[in-house]
């Protein structure tokens, strides 16, 4: 091969190279979300990008009157509506309101005369512009705009013999109606929207689950059908699972017994009077289970450091770190909101907590600043700003409420909105924010704001003691290298660790006897 034909050769290769870096760079067109808003279901576009998704800005302005201007000097889009402004960065992944910065997975990306976004700038960002809550779930695609209902509903179905049975767990409860039509049972539920997954696929007395807008599910029955009975089952304050059991025409296999059925009552055990202690230390408060929660995952890919150095991994490496630490040393149930590289909406991440009934929750994070001088850790507790009055009554008065008693007087219950969950527990997460403070700054170093409050989405519904903490920033190169090693990361756990044996010895002392 001659010397011209050998650098035609590798040019060609270089223009191929290229093509193919500008395509697989290039927007393509994705399945399109649906908004949910109070007045109905608008369409949103959404492309990919490589291999993150990002959703049509301007469709989602125009549904929330929000104005959007370039400024083309400062390398920004300026999200504004009424007195509110937002400001995005062009050029990385941050957003600025009032001076405060918020990290986001990528700064949005230019479509021809369009702007796409990525999902956690929707609910992150452009939600403060609007002042209203975005939550974005990719799963099902959706959009969820402001204070609509939208319950995520999870649908499961168990065959016994030639009975089936369909569990239909609600998250956040959800009151609803079931009748039989022809060959299906119609459930409509008192909501704006469903959130549905595992609706697919047949069992039993069951040839298809669907959904139909609103928010109707739709059981569509096998030959062989005669009845069927439904009972609704409370799993935690703030869910709640239909169990629907369908029986076989001329009787056959008996369904599963019903949640309600009673049980038999079974004498107290008796004590010897010796072991009266014993009893009364066990009823001692302590942490049986711990929620971590490894920030971003999946396509969400959180803050990225100059070095390539990824948020969502640090993040998954310390969680892992802190959980061996925890239930090696301690004995402690430990779960992780996610252990692998995926996505996990925000509501389910205080869901999990909720439901497994853990006693704390501890969020992980790594900043981002447009200053790349500034560094250090930063421990967050819920802030009620734009919560309401509501939210501030019960953090000042987290007892139950009193309702009437059957025979009279009345008794208190916990009547807890799923958005506000963790009023009733701001202080006791300002105590566990002030030991994990003080056990991080004895390791590494601290920012000069080492403790604040925010309202952040992802601690609001945790109903326990709950906090988000920011381990270092990404944009500063230093700490890009230090969250990049193994020995910054362990000092990260073990400050954690030791705040938590803190927290529990504070727990298991009774409060006559604790430090002020």
């Amino acid at each position: 091969m001659t010397s011209r034909a050998a650098r035609a050769t590798v040019l060609a290769a270089i223009i191929i190279c290229a093509v193919l870096a500008l395509q697989a760079q290039s927007p393509r067109a994705a399945a399109p979300y649906a908004a949910v808003t109070a007045d109905g279901r608008r369409a949103v576009a959404a492309s990919t990008v490589g291999d993150q998704e990002f959703l049509r800005l301007d469709d989602l302005t125009a549904i929330l009157k929000v104005s959007v201007r370039e400024d083309r000097a400062g390398h920004a889009l300026t999200l504004t509506r009424g007195g509110t402004t937002v400001v995005l960065s062009l050029d990385q992944g941050l957003a600025s309101i009032g001076g405060r910065l918020i990290s986001l997975s990528s700064p949005p990306v230019r479509d021809g005369s369009r702007w796409l976004v990525a999902p956690d700038v929707v609910a992150r960002a452009l939600s403060l512009a609007a002042g209203t809550r975005l939550d974005v779930r990719r799963t099902s695609r959706l959009v969820v705009v402001g204070d609509v209902r939208v319950p995520r509903v999870t649908i499961r179905q168990d065959a016994a013999g030639s009975s089936t049975r369909v569990s239909v767990d609600l998250v956040p409860r959800t009151t609803y109606t079931v009748t039989q039509e022809a060959r299906r049972l119609v459930v409509k539920f008192d909501a704006d929207g469903l959130d549905a997954t595992a609706t697919g696929g047949s069992q039993g007395l069951v040839e298809s689950v669907t959904t139909i807008e609103p928010a109707t599910l739709l059981i569509h029955l096998a030959p062989g059908f005669a009845s069927f009975r439904s009972a609704t089952v409370p799993l935690d304050a703030t869910s709640s699972r239909l169990v629907i059991d369908l029986m076989p025409a001329g009787g056959g296999t008996q369904p599963p017994p019903s949640p309600f059925a009673p049980k038999p009552a079974e004498p107290p055990p008796t004590r010897p009077a010796a072991d009266m202690s014993a009893l009364v230390a066990s009823q001692t408060p302590a942490l049986r289970t711990i929620v971590i929660d490894p920030g971003h995952g999946g396509d969400e890919i959180g803050t990225r450091g100059a070095a390539g150095t990824l948020e969502k991994d640090v993040t998954l490496d310390v969680a892992r770190r802190l959980k061996a630490s925890l239930e090696g040393r301690l004995g402690i149930r430990v779960l992780l909101t996610r252990d692998e590289d995926r996505l996990v909406p925000l509501d389910e991440r205080a869901s999990m907590a909720n439901n497994n009934k853990a006693d704390l929750f501890i969020s992980l994070h790594a900043n981002a600043s447009l200053r790349p001088d500034i560094r250090g850790a930063e421990v967050f507790y819920l802030s009620l700003d734009g919560f309401g009055d509501a939210a501030r009554t019960l953090a000042e008065s987290p007892k139950g409420t009193p309702v009437p008693a059957l025979g009279g007087g009345s008794r208190d219950i916990e009547l807890i909105a799923w958005d506000m969950a963790q009023a009733r527990h701001l202080a006791e997460s300002a105590v566990f924010a002030g030991l994990i403070e003080e056990e991080l700054r004895r390791r590494v170093e601290m920012s000069a704001r080492a403790i604040q409050q925010a309202p952040f989405r992802v601690l609001a519904s945790a109903n326990m003691p709950a906090v988000l903490v920011e381990m270092a920033f990404l944009s500063h190169a230093q700490q890009e290298a230090l969250l990049g090693g193994d020995e910054f990361k362990n000092r990260i756990a073990q400050g954690l660790y030791d705040a938590i044996v803190r927290y529990r010895l504070r727990l298991e002392t009774p409060p006559s006897k604790r430090r002020p």
